[in-house]
């Protein structure tokens, strides 16, 4: 036929990102395998600024989430994307920039985490430069997938395409709305939200990174790779069809259900509640429809390893989005919230999801690049009891150990006293669990350097062919009147990406803007309370201090209303005594007590001492020791800025405060070294006020003293 077309399809750009996975991979497990060693033994990072679990934390999610993660889900779509539109990447030089860019973004997060330039927002801690760049790579990507799309050469946009669509969409605006932050520094900025604001912003952009940069694209991999793999078709275009649209639609409303019981409103953490539980259906009617494709086939799952990969990562998604719906239900949440109950349930997606589902594309696709076999089938299958192992060593501890901490902060004895004051006493019980999780990791590991082994043999073994050459008819436009009728009207919509685009945009924006919209311009959203005063300089930069350090990982600044919650730490936290908080500090895990009753609970002394090293005032404390903030010196030169740039989103400073800031803040820093001296004279010689430590404990002695304040203050505030 005369308008048959001869192209090539560009396997260089998925092999790049095949190899970025795997170097990526094997980096963020290694280093998620260290700081699980650090929660028993504090001293393994040998007390350097660098090595500390609060900074290594957020690298070890952003490389397992953006590194192994993401360049996994450009691999398998620039090799999909490729063939199911019969057409080569739009354009090559995007591909590059792609490419390049993204590991540019992932070096420098490499670079800036573990030297505490942060934002501390879950999934989102890389500052605005990087942000920016974030934005730029992103765009790129999406007009060379679009561009690809419109120049297709197949009509029919296949399921696995709808949701690399709905990915690049959602994930464009979230990252976009998330990042609305004003620069102080090139290493420094402030979000224009604060407090109740910013952390339900922060929580409907952390929970649909997990839903659409953990999830929907790879939902797109399944869709693609899971049939090739079987070499039987999808289950049911149907049902593919109710998966996508209800999942899209769904999911974006689920955000508040991190936040059930904190100080948000309650209509949003209920709204969070219900759409959460409903989504449990379109969740396994994705899992359903991956197993289901596999009937008739098990007898292959059972002697191939891509499929025992493929079949283990799509039960564990069905597995954690079944479990994601009940942590949000109140009563369960209840237990569950700020225990290793959540760790545990984030790493059967993580491990069993998102690392299974790319070993077993990673494992058809190499011997596909280097026209060859898979070296060894035998140590495939090694990596998958290895891996499948490690999953069970790292999650079932962790379970555990969640519910027994969950159980133990609420027991009473039958005088009506907690059974477990000293918060340390629940952290020394859980001490074994977190060393069988770093078993579970280490085999992880283990099992992904066999990969690596087995990957490399595969590709030395072959011939890496640069581009596939391939043949297609061009696409007849719709007015020939070539297709026929139709009955599904959703075949029409797939024939008019543009109009596709726009709808899973819409799709994904309804529930952005009925929660965001609301908080934003409804001020009695967030009762204001007339004792709550903005941070004083020294406390501003205590509290940026708290914020580099990565305090937030450990401990959490928002009491629930629990009377367990109550007799432990104080009365539970309102909604306004967060309003000059830029970025909210709630947390999401208490490895550490919660501090938002922490002002005046210990003298300067204790704070001084315990930051220097923990165990001498908590033996048995697993908390890393802050030497360097004794020796570090304040940056006093910055914080006429930054309070210049707060005062511009809304923290009432006036010009004659930040004109004295320097000077007030150096006094009110003398004060608290002049206490210092006469606590430990022994160490008078060595305390300085011009040190970060006396800012961060300005800073902590602050932390829920507002409300102390008069009578009539808590009276207002009980009032709320």
């Amino acid at each position: 036929m005369s308008n048959i077309e001869t192209f090539r399809y560009d396997n260089r750009i998925v092999r790049n990102f095949a190899l970025a996975t795997v170097i990526w991979g094997v980096v963020g497990f290694l280093v998620g395998l260290f700081i699980a060693i650090e929660l028993f033994v504090p001293g393994a990072g040998g007390n350097l600024a660098e090595l500390s679990y609060g900074r290594l934390r957020p690298l070890h999610t952003n490389a397992v989430i953006f590194a192994f993660v993401g360049n996994g889900i450009f691999m398998g779509v620039y090799y999909s994307l490729q063939r199911l539109c019969k057409a080569r990447m739009f354009s090559d030089l995007l591909s590059a920039l792609h490419f390049w860019g993204w590991q540019l973004i992932i070096v420098l997060a490499a670079i800036t985490l573990p030297l505490g330039i942060s934002q501390s927002k879950e999934y989102a801690e890389l500052e605005w430069p990087i942000d920016v760049l974030i934005t730029v790579v992103w765009v790129l990507f999406a007009i060379n997938v679009f561009g690809t799309i419109l120049r297709r050469r197949e009509r029919h946009i296949y399921v696995a395409i709808w949701f690399y669509i709905g990915t690049i969409v959602a994930v464009a605006m979230l990252h976009i709305v998330n990042s609305i932050e004003i620069p102080v520094t090139l290493t420094r900025s402030y979000p224009v939200f604060a407090g109740v604001q910013d952390a339900l912003t922060q929580w409907w952009y952390g929970h649909n990174a997990v839903a659409f940069f953990l999830t929907t694209p790879y939902l797109g991999l399944m869709y693609y790779f899971l049939p090739k793999a079987a070499n039987r078709p999808v289950y049911s275009y149907r049902l593919s069809i109710i998966h996508f649209w209800s999942l899209i639609f769904v999911y974006i409303w689920a955000g508040p259900h991190h936040l059930l019981y904190s100080s948000l409103p309650d209509w949003a953490q209920s709204l969070g509640m219900v759409f959460s539980i409903m989504l449990i259906a379109p969740s396994w009617g994705g899992m359903l429809n991956g197993l289901l494709t596999l009937r008739g086939a098990w007898d292959r799952v059972r002697q191939d390893p891509v499929l025992k990969f493929m079949v283990v990562a799509v039960t564990a998604y069905g597995m954690a989005t079944l479990e994601g719906p009940l942590l949000s239900i109140k009563t369960v949440n209840a237990l569950s919230h700020y225990t290793d109950w959540t760790i545990a349930h984030v790493h059967t997606g993580a491990l069993g999801w998102n690392g299974f589902l790319t070993f077993g594309v990673l494992y058809w696709l190499v011997p596909k690049l280097y026209n060859t076999k898979l070296w060894s089938t035998k140590l495939a299958t090694t990596h998958f009891w290895i891996g499948l192992l490690g999953i069970v060593f790292y999650v079932v501890p962790l379970y555990w150990a969640g519910i027994a901490q969950g159980l133990m902060w609420q027991q009473f004895t039958p005088e009506g006293t907690l059974q477990y004051p000293n918060f340390l006493e629940t952290v020394v019980q859980i001490l074994p669990m977190y060393k069988l999780r770093a078993v579970g990791g280490a085999l992880y590991l283990s099992g992904a350097i066999l990969m690596v082994i087995n990957l490399i043999a595969t590709a030395r073994a072959g011939s890496f062919e640069p581009e596939t050459e391939a043949q297609a008819a061009a696409l007849i436009p719709p007015s020939a009147g070539v297709d026929g009728p139709n009955p599904w009207r959703h075949r029409a919509l797939e024939r008019k990406p543009v109009l596709f685009i726009v709808l899973s945009l819409v799709a994904v924006a309804i529930g952005g803007l009925v929660e965001m919209v609301p908080m934003a311009i409804v001020k009695s959203n967030i009762p204001t309370i007339p004792s709550v005063k903005p941070y004083t300089p020294l406390e501003l930069e205590g509290r940026d201090r708290y914020v580099s350090e990565g305090c937030y990982v450990c401990h959490s600044q928002m009491i629930r209303p629990f009377r367990a919650e109550t007799e432990r730490y104080g009365a539970y936290s309102k909604a306004g005594e967060f309003v000059y908080d830029h970025p909210f500090q709630w947390g999401s895990k208490r490895t550490g007590p919660d501090l938002h009753r922490v002002g005046g609970k210990y003298s300067d002394s204790w704070h001084f001492l315990h930051m220097e090293d923990p165990r001498q005032m908590s033996v048995g404390s697993i908390m890393p020791a802050y030497p360097w903030m004794l020796h570090n010196k304040l940056k006093v030169s910055q914080i006429q800025t930054k309070m210049a740039k707060l005062k511009a989103i809304g923290t009432p400073y006036t010009d004659e405060e930040i004109a004295a800031a320097p000077a007030t803040m150096m006094a009110q820093a003398e004060e608290i070294a002049a206490r210092l001296r006469t606590q430990l004279p022994d160490r008078a010689a060595q305390i300085h006020a011009d040190r970060e430590i006396i800012a961060m404990i300005a800073y902590l002695q602050r932390l829920g003293t507002d409300i102390r304040k008069g009578g009539e203050a808590l009276e207002e505030v009980a009032a709320q």
